[in-house]
């Protein structure tokens, strides 16, 4: 195919908005050497305006949490007629909300942690939840990238983190903590990926572990057994489908000391930085940094093409 002109979106207003760039920016890097014509753009109050100006064939959508992972930007570029990389509004918009994910999660009766919601708009201060057990990980109901995620151990950091938490988001999550060891497997296409397993060297796999330079180890492959490594495939992918998820995804897991597995996350825009797990675990399939790109463009072109969306 002739080289195509992409808009690579980065940036935005949330909290993820640096890990964003360098996402965005590594793609470009990888589009140009790939001879597409590649612009980059904000997701700001000039958006749309910037878009029409730029006319792209495609979207490559680098962006993380709100705005960019919860259906907003999906709303835009819909409306506009414009083909994306990633999921849609729907699963988007409910793949970044914690609380409906785990509903979902809970009444397939797929594995995650107890948990309960919270609302800090009110101004006062909720009590620790009775039917929770200490330790729990604190988290805001719709953000990634670990950003704003703590493990509280008594009452008074419980206090302490909701006091925090309330400066930066309206609602939180409050799960229990599940000792074990770290793993990830993402999904591509229709196929789930190698397992990696993390090892941080923060207590969890905090935003300073996913993003500083040497703030954790990928494993790829996983140091497991098959049953294991079948067993996260196929959760990776149950999530995926039930989320109605497309191009790519990534869930992430505790595995416990019985070697029973959990599910924490699910990403539907993975990070794609040097340091990011899905091009580690895409790598490890043998599809290189650049190949991943190019095969998540060309997904969105299809369904555009199947849309009627570009000219013949």
């Amino acid at each position: 195919m002739p080289g195509l002109k992409v808009a690579v979106v980065m940036g935005g207003p949330g909290a993820e908005r640096e890990v964003s760039i360098e996402s965005g920016t590594c793609v470009m890097r990888a589009l140009a050497a790939l001879g597409h014509d590649v612009r980059s753009l904000d997701f700001d109050n000039r958006f749309v305006d910037a878009l029409r100006e730029i006319s792209p064939d495609v979207v490559f959508n680098a962006l993380h949490g709100v705005g960019g992972e919860d259906g907003t930007i999906q709303g835009v570029l819909e409306w506009l007629g414009i083909p994306y990389t990633g999921s849609g509004i729907a699963a988007c918009a409910v793949a970044l909300d914690k609380h409906l994910t785990k509903k979902l999660l809970a009444a397939e009766g797929l594995p995650t942690p107890a948990w309960d919601v919270f609302d800090l708009t009110g101004g006062t201060l909720p009590l620790l939840p009775g039917s929770l057990n200490l330790p729990l990980v604190v988290k805001p109901r719709a953000s990634g990238s670990s950003a704003g995620v703590v493990i509280v151990r008594s009452h008074e950091a419980w206090s302490k983190s909701i006091i925090e938490a309330a400066e930066r988001t309206p609602e939180i999550l409050a799960e229990e903590f599940v000792a074990g060891r770290e793993f990830s497997c993402g999904v591509l296409g229709e196929e789930a990926l190698p397992i990696v397993e993390i090892v941080a060297s923060d207590e969890f796999y905090s935003y300073d572990a996913k993003y500083k330079p040497g703030g954790s180890r990928h494993l790829v492959p996983a140091p497991i057994d098959h049953d294991l490594t079948a067993r996260l495939q196929t959760l990776a992918l149950s999530v995926h489908r039930l989320l109605g998820l497309r191009d790519y995804s990534r869930t992430d897991f505790i595995v416990s000391k019985e070697g029973r597995p959990t599910i924490l996350e699910i990403n539907a825009l993975p990070g794609m930085t040097s340091t990011s797990l899905l091009p580690d675990e895409a790598l490890q399939a043998g599809v290189s940094y650049e190949a991943l790109v190019d095969r998540l463009v060309h997904y969105a072109l299809a369904r555009g093409t199947e849309a009627g969306v570009l000219s013949p």
